[in-house]
């Protein structure tokens, strides 16, 4: 991976190290001597700071930039996983005749399973990120904010961050595939901060 394109994604680790040391955009633009609107667009990915502006920011944030880089996201990444791979099926723990496939492998800001067959409908499900359920096949019913949800083939259903859900298959063989945005993303609005 070329140095310029692992730049363009450094600013979601900027972002982060930021969270961590509880900065705001000002204390970090005062720090480095770069503006909070130019900080703002490297975090959002819209900006991409020269080594010399990626050094100050590193040293406002008490780092590196090799470790900023180091712990950047892969700008442009294809990952294809098949049906039949091998480690892709799982058994439930809860349910052995239900299976659970992760499309989605390694450590990305998207997380896709797979479900198929019975789900263990006493578990309790509360994400940190939003998540979208779509029914594939079959049919499942959702409870969640004290309201049940009847989805069949094709129904999708979209619960925000934080929303306390339990599912269940009402068909045998139903399978469900949920994307949701990974736990280790702070997808949280800025506004609120």
């Amino acid at each position: 991976m070329d140095e310029q394109k692992e730049t363009l994604r450094v600013g979601s680790a900027v972002r982060r190290r930021r969270r961590q040391l509880e900065l705001t955009l000002a204390v970090v633009a005062e720090r480095s001597g770069l503006s909070v609107p130019f900080l703002s667009q490297v975090e959002n990915e819209r900006a991409r700071p020269s080594s010399r502006s990626l050094q100050r920011v590193a040293d406002a944030l008490r780092t590196t930039d090799v470790e900023l880089l180091a712990a950047a996201d892969p700008a442009c990444t294809v990952d294809l996983t098949r049906a039949e791979q091998g480690d892709a099926e799982s058994p439930s723990p809860s349910s052995p005749d239900a299976r659970i496939r992760n499309l989605v492998r390694g450590h990305h800001q998207l997380h896709a399973i797979e479900f198929t067959g019975d789900h263990d409908e006493g578990r309790e499900f509360q994400h940190r990120n939003d998540e979208l359920m779509y029914v594939v096949g079959g049919a499942v019913e959702v409870e969640a904010e004290g309201r049940a949800y009847r989805l069949g083939r094709g129904d999708s259903l979209y619960l925000t961050g934080g929303v306390r859900h339990r599912w269940r298959a009402t068909v045998p063989d139903s399978q469900v595939l949920v994307v949701a945005v990974g736990d280790h993303i702070d997808a949280v609005d800025d506004s609120r901060r």
